[in-house]
């Protein structure tokens, strides 16, 4: 196996760069920068020299030995002043090492993978922390990458290994007499696999929308009020506004943290009946994304309500308090009216859809285990048939465990490897 090299810090100057090396001549790379291998675990303080005994830098050194280590083989990280130079000396030193070659993007992770480190979800946990912006994602990307959906995914597992072993017993002494019948036992096993997954499954979407950010949409009329009340709940003029009706023309995006959710607040054109082809194109976009939002905040004048679907939780208030007299449930983006207020409604209603999140986050996870519910499902309809169905219905308890271990990288893994691996930063 190639040792691997790469800068894990960013590009560019800064006060401290680390570079880390994984594989088998990791240590001897380390012993030819400054002489020696230090104390595993410890950070050590050397000085590094290049091939001609040139110094280069005074720098920490930590080794990690395997297994113990992120990727399971023997780790090295150097960490040295930021500098350009030094980071740029020390990469043409390393390149020159026999085994020694600069590491793809995500191959650390790729190689705790490989050595059962990590599992999948935790690999795709990690991505996610690492794109983290908002408090929400960085505690949900913890959980996923502590292993706790690779643990419920375990237990699951085991029980149905329990209820296929119960099953195969019958199957095994068939032409005995078995003193016990495994029905009940087997019955109670999957419906609780069953159960857990169904609620599992309910949580993906609310949990891949704190990953991905929920959207907030602002319809209603034209010259309504729409991009002025975007740009104060943005803060700056992120949307062109006039008193011209149909400025507005093509989705607008403003991203926000929202009491640390993420939150895509979504400038729509406004809805009316026009012959201006252009305008026609907008209004059917911000038709289209209001339908796809996960909220809706309607902006009307007279009462006039826009014509399209409304939601429960959607939010309808009065336009251009500014010049009204009776300012109830009313806004205006121009004197920040009822602002804070349609901020707390947004941020409240969307904790609440938080709320119900899992631990599963991608549609990778919720596919794996509709497929287990499903075999799970077959194999509760044979149930009943016991000795006559028997070896069918333990086939789809394989089948069940076969998507669980997708779940969690064991099998059937490799087409999805190259996409996710992709998405990191080279040195991770």
């Amino acid at each position: 196996m190639d040792t691997i090299y790469a800068l894990s810090t960013a590009q560019g100057k800064a006060g401290v760069a680390v570079i880390r090396m994984s594989g088998p001549q990791a240590f001897d790379a380390v012993r030819m920068l400054c002489g020696d291998v230090p104390a595993p675990r410890k950070a050590s303080l050397r000085v590094l020299h290049d091939g001609s005994g040139l110094r280069i830098d005074k720098a920490l050194i930590l080794c990690f030995p395997a297994p113990r280590s992120f990727t399971g083989d023997d780790v090295v990280e150097l960490q040295t002043h930021g500098s350009i130079a030094v980071v740029s000396a020390l990469l043409d030193v390393l390149s020159g090492l026999p085994g020694l070659r600069p590491a793809e993007p995500g191959e650390f992770t790729r190689r705790a993978l490989e050595n059962g480190c990590l599992d999948l979800t935790q690999v795709e946990g990690l991505a996610d922390l690492i794109d983290a912006e908002t408090e929400a994602q960085r505690r949900q990307a913890l959980r996923v990458l502590s292993g706790d959906l690779g643990k419920r995914a375990e237990g699951w597992r085991q029980n149905l290994i329990r209820a296929a072993a119960l099953l195969e017993a019958t199957i095994d002494f068939a032409d005995e007499d078995v003193p016990v019948d495994v029905t009940p036992e087997v019955s109670d096993l999957v419906k609780t696999v069953l159960d857990a997954l169904g609620a599992e499954i309910k949580g993906v979407a609310h949990a891949e929308r704190i990953r991905t950010g929920f959207e907030v949409a602002i319809i209603g009329a034209p010259n309504v009020g729409k991009s002025t009340l975007l740009n104060s709940l943005a803060g700056r003029d992120a949307a062109i506004t006039s008193e011209f009706a149909g400025t507005t023309r093509d989705v607008i995006e403003v991203r926000m943290d929202l009491a640390g959710l993420p939150v895509t607040l979504l400038d729509t054109a406004g809805l009316r009946t026009t012959q201006d082809a252009v305008e026609i194109i907008g209004i059917d976009r911000a038709r289209a994304r209001a339908m796809q939002a996960d909220l809706r905040v309607f902006l009307v004048e007279n009462g006039n309500v826009p014509d399209l679907p409304r939601q429960p939780d959607d939010i309808i208030l009065t336009a251009k308090a500014d010049t009204l007299a009776d300012k109830t449930n009313a806004i205006s983006g121009l004197t920040g009216h009822g602002v804070t207020g349609l901020i707390d409604r947004i941020t409240s209603t969307l904790k609440t859809r938080a709320s119900g999140a899992g631990i599963a986050t991608r549609l990778r996870h919720k596919q794996a285990m509709q497929r287990g519910v499903m075999a799970l499902d077959a194999a509760l309809d044979l149930l009943p048939g016991h000795e006559a169905t028997a070896d069918v219905t333990a086939e789809e308890l394989h089948t069940a465990i076969r998507a669980l271990d997708s779940l969690v990288g064991r099998v059937d893994i490799e087409q999805v490897l190259d996409e996710i691996f992709a998405s990191f930063c080279i040195g991770k």
